[in-house]
């Protein structure tokens, strides 16, 4: 038991870090595979590694941890100008001006961002990982962070994790 507890936990923080990797499939293959598992567990355990690795996100977003020195310079190095930068600079002005403007918005009003946030960590709409970062800009307390994040991505993965659980009960009826 201990066993699969702690691969969750692994897959789950990869997945946060790495978000190719789908952990809604893991869970579903270790509900299916093993029998044993408490839904509840896995839950757990999958709202754990999420939130730890989210945690690195939103700690860099709010600038509480440096990039490593490879990736900070390549953001943040001089480049010569150039014709495709300007066009693509000009392309993209209106969404810095909208995530500007929803920064402004969650710095204004911290309980919009806080359910905005919970939602999106039990529904993943809009993107967890985008709300995540937004949570560190807007400078959340990291309490909420947790808290909210926990208890949504808990609710999530345990609904998903007791879903085989539930079909197999009602197969042996």
């Amino acid at each position: 038991m201990l066993g699969w507890f702690c691969l969750t936990l692994g897959v789950a923080f990869g997945s946060a870090l790495i978000p190719v990797l789908s952990i809604e499939v893991f869970v579903l293959g270790l509900m299916s595979s093993e029998p044993g598992a408490k839904w509840f567990l896995v839950g757990a355990a999958v709202a754990i590694g999420q939130i730890a690795g989210k945690l690195l996100y939103y700690l860099a977003a709010r600038g509480s941890i440096k990039l490593p020195p490879v990736l900070h310079d390549r953001l943040h190095r001089q480049r010569p100008p150039s014709r495709r930068r300007e066009r693509r600079h000009a392309r993209t002005k209106w969404l810095r001006a909208k995530v500007e403007a929803i920064r402004e918005r969650c710095h204004r009003h911290p309980k919009w961002m806080t359910g905005t946030y919970g939602v999106s960590s039990v529904l993943g709409l809009p993107p967890f990982m985008a709300t995540t970062v937004l949570a560190g800009l807007a400078d959340m307390r990291m309490s909420t962070f947790v808290t909210a994040g926990l208890a949504g991505r808990f609710v999530r993965y345990s609904v998903l994790a007791a879903c085989p659980a539930l079909f197999a009960s009602w197969m042996h009826l």
